[in-house]
């Protein structure tokens, strides 16, 4: 099984898309970037926006000379619950347009992925009365409030520590 040498996470530049839901890529890589010191993984946040993340790491993956299975994307996910998050490899974008953009641009879905849940509590809630879906949009550019703030590190550091246990990471070597 090959390890990851290049983790990327997927977000928004700039000031009005910090601590939104869609930038919890960035955010992963920030709070990894404070834990682990390796020299053998690439830790990298697109500087471009989610839907041409593709290109960015394309650019990336050629410039490392390394293989998409050596990949591990991070972004937000809609469809898991705030607090939860998947570990994935060679699967569809589930309509996740920055991850559509990897996709294409890779022409291959075989990278690793981890998926992090951005579904707040109360808009599954709110979509079961309404017998609707809430669209995207009204969710992923929100900003986290107070309390998920005060969750998110917790949240990330259980994914950091799955990955060593799981994903063929490297980073079990790490100080």
């Amino acid at each position: 099984m090959n390890k990851i040498k290049l983790i990327v996470g997927l977000g928004n530049p700039g000031k009005e898309y910090e601590h939104t839901r869609h930038n919890m890529g960035f955010l992963f890589i920030e709070i990894l970037e404070n834990n682990f010191k390796n020299k053998k993984i690439i830790l990298a946040k697109t500087e471009v926006f989610m839907n041409k993340s593709g290109t960015a790491v394309l650019a990336l993956i050629k410039q490392l000379k390394t293989k998409p299975e050596n990949v591990l994307i991070v972004h937000d996910d809609i469809d898991i619950l705030w607090g939860d998050f998947k570990f994935s490899f060679g699967r569809s974008s589930a309509g996740h347009k920055g991850v559509e953009s990897v996709i294409k641009a890779l022409k291959t879905k075989n990278f690793w992925r981890l998926r992090f849940g951005i579904q707040p509590t109360f808009a599954k809630a709110m979509a079961s009365k309404q017998k609707t879906r809430i669209k995207a949009d009204k969710i992923i550019l929100k900003k986290f409030t107070h309390e998920e703030l005060g969750e998110l590190d917790k949240i990330i550091k259980k994914a950091i520590r799955q990955l060593v246990s799981t994903v063929p990471s490297g980073l079990a070597n790490s100080s």
